[in-house]
């Protein structure tokens, strides 16, 4: 895999999620090198920096303008995508204010939840990103933060 130190402006695409190991994120960012839509480029990032996977899933909305500073991975097969590790993240811009009609985010002590209302699922993870699951309907979400407490020993 080739690999190259890489800084660039962009726009976070959509809601950023959990990664697969705990304080971990991914996300999409559009770049643009031009101010023509036709040249924009979506760019694949993860980052396994805490700080950065907290403000990603807690404070950063689709929209903002963001200086992401990491490392570029071209894969060696051109059936995959590259990947941008990010290890440096600024808020150049916050995105116009929005009201949040589809989803609604809410805590749990620990836990944030997100409510979908086209779905009865709710995705659920810790305040701090880790991924815990899916809660098949709102009723089910206490079970699912107890089953996580036992197997993590009580701590979020």
């Amino acid at each position: 895999m080739d690999t190259k130190p890489l800084t660039v402006d962009g726009f976070l695409d959509a809601v950023p999620t959990p990664g697969d190991a705990p304080y971990t994120a991914r996300f999409q960012l559009v770049v643009s090198p031009t101010d023509d839509v036709v040249d924009d480029v979506i760019w694949s990032c993860t980052t396994s920096n805490a700080r950065i996977a907290h403000a990603l899933l807690t404070e950063i909305q689709p929209g903002d303008l963001l200086h992401v500073s990491g490392v570029l991975t071209q894969p060696d097969s051109v059936a995959e995508p590259a990947r941008l590790t990010v290890d440096a993240l600024e808020v150049l811009a916050t995105a116009p204010a929005r009201a949040l009609k589809e989803m609604v985010l809410d805590r749990y002590g620990d836990y944030v939840v997100v409510f979908d209302a086209d779905t009865d699922a709710v995705p659920v993870f810790t305040a701090l990103g880790q991924w815990v699951g899916i809660a098949e309907s709102p009723d089910t979400i206490g079970t699912l933060i107890e089953i996580h407490e036992r197997v993590n020993g009580g701590d979020a």
